[in-house]
C-alpha cells in the first residue's frame, strides 16, 4: 500500500446537491456587498481561483485581504449551517468503508481540496470522515493557486516522496494536478466527469465509484 493517500473532498468523498454554491453565494455577496450573479467554474479549482475569476466577472477588484475575509465568512457560514449540510448533503456510498479500511492498514490519508480550511473541516465531520484523515498533512484552498502546488505542500508537510503517495479525484484537474506534481492518480467517476474523459486524461486507474472497498483498496496498491 502507499504511504500517503491523499483525497479531493467534493464529488470524491462527499456531495452537497446545491449547498454549497449557496453558502459560498453568501459569504461573496458578505464581503463584496455585491449579489452573486455568476460563479466562475469551480470545477478542479481552489477557492482562491474562483474567487478571483467571480470577482472580476462583477467588476469587484480582488486582493489578499479579500481573499482573507472571504475565507473566514465561507468557513462561519459552513459552520452556522452545519445541520442543513447534514440534512442535504451526503458521504458517497463507500467513502467511510474506504477510509476506515486504509486506516486499518495504517495507511497514513489526508486531503488536497480547493476547499478552505474550516469548510474542509465542517464537511469531513459532518459525514464522519473527519476521523480517518490528519489534516495537517494536506494542503487547503489557502495553501496555494492550483492542485500540483497544493500536492507538493502536502508532500512536504507529510514528508513522503511522490512515488509513495496516491491522490483520488474526480475531476481531470486531478489527474493533471497530481501528474505534474509527480503522484499517481486514482480518478472516480463520481463528479461531472465521465470516466472516459477521466481515462483520456491520464489516470492511471478509474473507478465507478467508492462502494466496493476491495476495488478500491487493489486500485491504490503501487
Amino acid at each position: 500500500m502507499p504511504e500517503l493517500v491523499l483525497w479531493d473532498i467534493d464529488h470524491t468523498l462527499m456531495a452537497t446537491r446545491g449547498l454549497g454554491r449557496e453558502l459560498w453565494a453568501a459569504a461573496f455577496e458578505q464581503v463584496t456587498g455585491v449579489g452573486l450573479r455568476e460563479q466562475a467554474s469551480v470545477t478542479g479549482s481552489t477557492e482562491r481561483v474562483i474567487l478571483r475569476e467571480t470577482a472580476r466577472l462583477h467588476g469587484v477588484t480582488y486582493d489578499d485581504e479579500l481573499f482573507a475575509r472571504f475565507t473566514d465568512a465561507l468557513g462561519a457560514e459552513h459552520i452556522r449551517r452545519t445541520a442543513e449540510l447534514r440534512e442535504r448533503g451526503h458521504a458517497l456510498p463507500g467513502a467511510a468503508a474506504a477510509l476506515a479500511a486504509l486506516e486499518e492498514r495504517g495507511v497514513r490519508q489526508s486531503v488536497v481540496t480547493g476547499n478552505v480550511r474550516t469548510a474542509a473541516e465542517v464537511k469531513l465531520a459532518t459525514f464522519g470522515l473527519d476521523a480517518y484523515l490528519r489534516l495537517d498533512d494536506g494542503a487547503c484552498g489557502e495553501d496555494g493557486e492550483g492542485r500540483p502546488e497544493l500536492l507538493r505542500l502536502a508532500l512536504h508537510r507529510a514528508g513522503v516522496q511522490a512515488a509513495e503517495a496516491v491522490f483520488l479525484g474526480d475531476t481531470p484537474a486531478d489527474v493533471a494536478g497530481g501528474h505534474e506534481a509527480g503522484v499517481r492518480v486514482v480518478a472516480v467517476a463520481t463528479g461531472k466527469t465521465p470516466a472516459a474523459e477521466l481515462e483520456a486524461a491520464g489516470a492511471e486507474l478509474v473507478l465507478d465509484g467508492l462502494a466496493d472497498t476491495a476495488q478500491v483498496l487493489d486500485a491504490l496498491r503501487v
